[in-house]
């Protein structure tokens, strides 16, 4: 069993990182607002699971103003996607064996 779930990526674990990672995938970036109003979270919860994703190297921050207020846009990067795939395609095998 351990060789089905060796793919599964820890850095997904969490239901809130499966959805931005999920968000991210199908759309070029997202601001944290969006993220936060689709995944239903709050303001500190989704600081710290976007900063874990960006620590893993999964996501890109991007801070900036607009007009004179605070913006900050994330984006899956490449090796996110990657892992990400890779992730998705294992619990796909996995659900498969069961």
């Amino acid at each position: 069993m351990k060789n089905i779930i060796q793919n599964i990526n820890k850095a997904f674990d969490h239901r809130i990182r499966l959805g931005i990672m999920s968000v991210l995938m199908v759309n070029e970036s997202a601001d944290f607002n969006m993220l936060k109003e689709l995944l239903g979270v709050t303001d500190g919860n989704l600081a710290s699971h976007t900063k874990a994703l960006e620590s893993e190297n999964y996501i890109s921050i991007e801070k900036q103003f607009i007009g004179k207020k605070p913006n900050t846009k994330y984006i899956a990067t490449k090796d996110g996607k990657k892992a990400f795939k890779e992730h998705i395609e294992a619990l796909e095998k996995l659900i498969q064996k069961s």
